[in-house]
């Protein structure tokens, strides 16, 4: 593999921080070297979540996906997904 760039998002309570914990250690215990950062907006109040996580077989640098740059949108809540379809 050579790099995957993934963006979760929905809302507080959905379990997206948690999600995003897994699927990093997940990939580390696959070797892979992985960055993770959440943006959280009012979580505890249903508020917008969302968190990026970056995952390559060598180096990764920054936890950050810019925009037009993610291989994969996960949205656990269907307008939190359409307002992140700017990053793909």
């Amino acid at each position: 593999m050579n790099k995957a760039d993934i963006l979760v998002t929905g809302v507080g309570g959905q379990g997206i921080v948690m999600a995003t914990d897994i699927l990093a250690e997940a990939a580390l215990i696959a070797g892979c070297d992985v960055k993770k950062t959440d943006a959280v907006g009012m979580s505890q109040r249903g508020g917008s979540v969302i968190s990026h996580v970056r995952l390559a077989g060598d180096k990764v640098f920054s936890p950050t996906i810019s925009r037009g740059n993610a291989d994969f949108l996960v949205a656990f809540e269907r307008l939190e997904g359409l307002r992140c379809t700017e990053f793909l």
